[in-house]
């Protein structure tokens, strides 16, 4: 008998707003789905919030699926991401027994017609581009369900340091923007492990990657004012290293191998130091075109802009060390002899050290001064008891010693003699400071590859762990 009543109510209220005939009677054959739109439209206000008893809250259940991450701006901490939003709240005066409008359960109505609960996201910062969806799902208990996709431009705090292998966390704050706690109250739609873990929709060919999605519920309040509820979003999105690995660090590792090869031009010759002159110069042009690759903040360099910087440096330190070794090396005529010291640090205490082989370098100093001389004809001791303690006859020996030309050629000889002793003892010094030279080329050629072996596990160590973490 009720429900007959509540009928025939509901029929008397959706004639009033049905349409009418040409001679003014209402048409009774008006479809079930306009009498209904009509019956609950007609006397609503959507200015007030939808409860009989303003004591109850209206509790608004709010769901989020990420469909795509758009862009990711560092310079200006902006993310970008396009979302699937769904909410659902209890509106009690647009409710209807099914039975009186043809067994319908739910109806779509315009949303600019009915109240609707003002949720917002707090870290908005621009209006996107999202399509416009003027109307809602009605079900017949009253429940009205809002689903509509947003792109969504908001302020996040991205964290750059571990570029290319870096993970942002960014957050979707949803709340009242007016109503506190005892107005309006939010859930979940969904469980959170649902919700941390669907990717179903998610477009996963660009450059990120969405790793998963925590939510969080918690009560605010401002000044000890009224609480208000928030709904808090993580988007934990991971960025594929690949393109940037191939692009950014292979370059820079192979021009660093190419600086260790290097070390293998012999010291005592030019090629080198042009060699990695050339290879600075390549690095520098290296930089200049990947400065616009690497993201850009004004709080913080990514790691991998101090592995850059670090590697230039190195690069200096090889050809500052190869410009010293070449130094050593040549211009010899200039340069004293090899301090004691020096020789014993290095000759002795370096090359046992460093297992250095110099027999190739002390063969050529181990002959001995008096056979230097018969090399270039002077006396040599050794012919002398070869031929019984005789001493032969100059070939100038006839000549008479009062003769006007022996001082001249005597002169000659002394002169020839100085010369040549001169040259040997300048060929000494050449030939210690070569041997110098190649021990402390070798020592801090090994000392450089433990720095460059030491700093590439370490960034691949770090990395890794990051990639992984």
């Amino acid at each position: 008998m009720r429900r007959r009543m509540r009928c025939q109510l509901a029929g008397l209220l959706s004639l009033h707003t049905a349409p009418f005939r040409a001679s003014g009677v209402p048409d009774p054959d008006t479809p079930a789905l306009l009498r209904l739109s009509d019956s609950l439209l007609a006397h609503y206000k959507k200015s007030t919030r939808p409860v009989r008893d303003w004591r109850t809250t209206t509790t608004v259940a709010i769901d989020v699926m990420v469909y795509a991450i758009l862009s990711v701006d560092e310079k200006n901490q902006v993310l970008t991401t396009y979302i699937w939003y769904r909410q659902h709240w209890t509106d009690e005066f647009l409710q209807w027994d099914p039975a009186c409008f043809d067994n319908i359960t739910q109806i779509s109505l315009p949303a600019e017609s009915i109240w609707v609960p003002d949720i917002l996201i707090n870290e908005f910062v621009d209006v996107g581009k999202s399509p416009d969806v003027p109307y809602v799902y009605v079900r017949h208990h009253g429940e009205v369900q809002n689903l509509k996709p947003i792109q969504v431009v908001t302020a996040c705090s991205l964290d750059i340091y571990n570029f290319p292998f870096d993970v942002q966390n960014c957050s979707l704050t949803f709340t009242s923007w007016l109503h506190n706690i005892r107005d309006i109250n939010l859930s979940l739609w969904r469980t959170p492990e649902l919700v941390k873990f669907d990717r179903s929709i998610f477009m996963n060919q660009g450059e990120w990657e969405l790793l998963y999605v925590l939510s969080h519920f918690q009560e605010f309040s401002v000044k000890s004012s009224d609480s208000y509820a928030e709904m808090k979003f993580y988007v934990v999105i991971r960025r594929r290293p690949l393109f940037y690995t191939v692009s950014l660090l292979l370059p820079s590792i192979f021009l660093m191998v190419m600086d260790i090869v290097g070390f293998y031009l012999p010291p005592n010759s030019g090629e080198r130091v042009s060699f990695k002159i050339t290879l600075l110069l390549g690095y520098s042009v290296f930089l200049i075109i990947v400065s616009d690759t690497l993201p850009a903040t004004a709080v913080g360099t990514p790691l991998i802009g101090i592995y850059f910087v670090v590697c230039m440096a190195l690069l200096v330190i090889s050809l500052t060390e190869t410009i010293l070794i070449v130094r050593l090396i040549h211009n010899q005529d200039l340069q004293p002899h090899v301090p004691s010291w020096v020789k014993h640090l290095l000759l002795e205490r370096a090359a046992v050290l460093l297992s250095l082989c110099l027999q190739r370098f002390f063969s050529l100093t181990s002959l001995d001064p008096a056979a230097k001389l018969n090399h270039y004809g002077c006396e040599d001791p050794r012919e002398r008891e070869v031929a019984g303690g005789t001493r032969p006859a100059p070939a100038f020996g006839s000549l008479a010693e009062g003769s006007p030309l022996m001082p001249s050629i005597l002169h000659e000889i002394s002169t020839i003699r100085q010369f040549l002793e001169k040259r040997d003892e300048f060929r000494d010094v050449a030939r210690e400071w070569l041997q110098v030279g190649y021990v402390l080329d070798v020592l801090l050629f090994r000392a450089y590859l433990l720095a460059v072996l030491a700093y590439t596990i370490t960034l691949g160590a770090l990395w890794s762990l990051w990639q992984y973490a």
